[in-house]
């Protein structure tokens, strides 16, 4: 255990975690209102998340909680969990904190495995691409909020999808009728029975829900935007763009105190004295958290299949996130960070906060700088973070409830703002064409389309990229040619001779699947007039079973040519795979197979005529 209680710095781990605890309160708010399960949910997760990560985690002085990046996933997530479940938040959220779950238990096997030093290898451009997608999500979405128009709540337009809901209610009753085996066309009656018993309420509540998803993510809100537009309610458009003037605005008088809680609480205060008539958050509820446990009582994998790479996405973004906070706090501390210990941390964190109905987080950066910044040195300060933002649950929970939410609207447009991309963006006319494209494809497709999938074929295009171009430089190495041209340094005294019965290969690299091509290029340039190969393998450190199938059949045409193929300096691994299928003793003998250069010439003077005489 050891520095897990290092009290002898808790002067400092004091002011780090409540100045950390502070400046997450009401990014923990946004958050939680911006994933669509209510404030409540992003102060439990904080608090939970924040305490656990830092006592379980492997570094030190991080601060964990939600953040951007995780919080525009777990909006994927939640949104189409509860359009599954008819728009019913209540009944959706087993399994939404399910998935939540999930992803936690993913981090804890991914640093049980030691997976934590491989996230280090996700290429630039996919996390750029990423990053700047996520602060434009958050950014276009909270302008409907920021201007006070609420889709689900203008009567105009969820009246135009009442003729769909209609639709849909009776194909359900069609689908419970076929599952109660009522033949439908002979037991019509009962359909026109059971379609009378619907109610306005039924489809008035059916619209509503498939108003709200029409109007979800970036291309809902362009879809609405004109209807918005002619529906602003000033005041709360006033009150967004007050809280983004004294969050920037603050920021040039001091940095000293975090200027998101100076506008929170400025904006706030000044609406409530003023009996301004502003919409508030929802209710965040008093009393401690409760375990939600609906995650086992109603648990049905059918409803969470569809959505578990969407947990695994939301593991390796958390473990990406609080990594690259680790190297951050590693940077300011000179300290070295446990990349599996800290992923196990954070997965425990996430379990233990979905388990409470918190949303899923990772490391936040700006936290744990401040942190830093302000005396933390050891985990106890991100402990006493968490424990900060539970007594303020618990002591100003229904004060909270009072904050308006056109203010975290505000809180959030800033946040979009902050966390794109601009260095990567700024390097686009400089950057190599193909990351330039693995970029804005990210971007694009995150964007519009979907997060998870986006990510997914970024990281696709990037490694078939790599690949293409690792087998691009393997195979301008690795060149076939002529004996006298290209000539290692040792090859300079061979006998000329034999230069027309005796070929050379160079194999100047790993022989796998991106340069079996080039390699196959040997059966063809070989001369007519050779009899004997020599293939020199020591440089060739590698080979794949692309590479040993080429290399077999590569060898069963040379041989059925009469060709003696002789292999120089062969690696370990490559000898133990070309024992594996029996090209070792099967089609090359060991006698000729050589440890050297020097004595594989021996056997040619030895053994190889000269046919060929000059």
């Amino acid at each position: 255990m050891k520095n897990y209680f290092d009290f002898k710095h808790i002067r400092g781990d004091l002011f780090g975690g409540l100045t950390a605890g502070i400046v997450a309160l009401p990014l923990a708010l946004a958050f939680g209102v911006s994933s669509g399960l209510g404030p409540s949910a992003g102060l439990y997760g904080a608090i939970f998340i924040s305490f656990f990560a830092a006592l379980f985690g492997g570094t030190d002085t991080q601060i964990s909680g939600p953040t951007a990046p995780m919080t525009a996933v777990s909006m994927v997530v939640i949104a189409s969990i509860v359009a599954a479940f008819d728009g019913e938040v209540s009944k959706a959220l087993p399994a939404i904190l399910t998935i939540f779950l999930l992803s936690g238990l993913i981090q804890i096997l991914l640093g049980f495995l030691g997976l934590g030093k491989y996230i280090k290898y996700i290429p630039y451009p996919v996390v750029s691409g990423f990053m700047t997608a996520i602060g434009v999500i958050i950014l276009i979405t909270q302008i409907l909020p920021a201007i006070g128009y609420y889709p689900k709540e203008d009567l105009s337009y969820v009246n135009k999808f009442k003729p769909q809901a209609e639709e849909i209610i009776l194909e359900n009753i069609l689908i419970e009728e076929a599952g109660e085996g009522i033949l439908v066309l002979e037991n019509f009656e009962e359909t026109i029975k059971r379609a009378k018993q619907i109610t306005p309420a039924q489809i008035d509540k059916e619209s509503t829900t498939l108003a709200g998803k029409e109007a979800s993510g970036i291309i809902g809100t362009v879809k609405v935007l004109p209807n918005a537009l002619k529906n602003i309610n000033y005041l709360e458009l006033i009150l967004a763009l007050l809280t983004i003037f004294i969050i920037y605005g603050f920021k040039r008088i001091t940095t000293a105190v975090p200027s998101t809680l100076v506008a929170l609480l400025v904006v706030s205060v000044g609406a409530i004295a003023l009996g301004l008539d502003y919409r508030p958050i929802e209710t965040i509820p008093s009393g401690l958290p409760i375990p939600n446990l609906n995650i086992v009582t109603e648990f049905n994998f059918s409803y969470i299949s569809p959505f578990i790479f969407t947990a695994i996405t939301l593991a390796l973004l958390g473990a990406i996130d609080s990594l690259l906070t680790s190297v951050v706090a590693d940077n300011l501390t000179k300290t070295k960070h446990n990349p599996n210990k800290e992923l196990v941390g954070q997965g425990i964190g996430n379990s233990i906060a979905a388990i409470f109905g918190g949303i899923p987080g990772a490391g936040a950066t700006i936290r744990t700088v401040v942190n830093i910044n302000s005396g933390g040195k050891t985990r106890l300060s991100g402990m006493i973070a968490g424990v900060l933002l539970l007594i303020i649950l618990l002591a100003f929970g229904p004060t909270a409830s009072r904050i308006p939410a056109a203010v975290l609207a505000g809180i959030l447009i800033t946040v979009g703002i902050g966390v794109m991309d601009y260095k990567g963006l700024k390097a686009i006319p400089y950057m190599p064409r193909p990351e330039v494209a693995i970029m804005l494809i990210v971007l694009v497709l995150s964007s519009v389309w979907n997060l998870v999938y986006a990510v997914g074929i970024g990281l696709v295009i990037a490694s078939l990229m790599f690949m293409k171009k690792i087998g691009d430089v393997t195979a301008e190495q690795s060149k076939v040619a002529p004996m006298d041209e290209e000539s290692w340094p040792d090859e300079a005294n061979f006998p000329v001779k034999f230069k027309e019965e005796v070929f050379i290969k160079h194999i100047n690299g790993p022989l796998f699947f991106g340069s079996t091509s080039d390699f196959q290029q040997l059966i063809r340039q070989i001369p007519s007039t050779a009899s004997t190969a020599i293939i020199r393998m020591d440089k060739c450190s590698y080979i794949d079973q692309s590479g040993l199938y080429a290399m077999e059949d590569s060898l069963q045409e040379l041989i059925q040519k009469d060709v003696k193929v002789l292999l120089v300096n062969l690696q370990e691994q490559a000898r133990y795979m070309l024992e594996r299928i029996d090209i070792i003793p099967d089609l090359l003998p060991e006698d000729q197979i050589f440890v050297d250069y020097e004595s594989c010439i021996e056997w040619v003077k030895a053994n190889v005529e000269d046919v060929h005489q000059a």
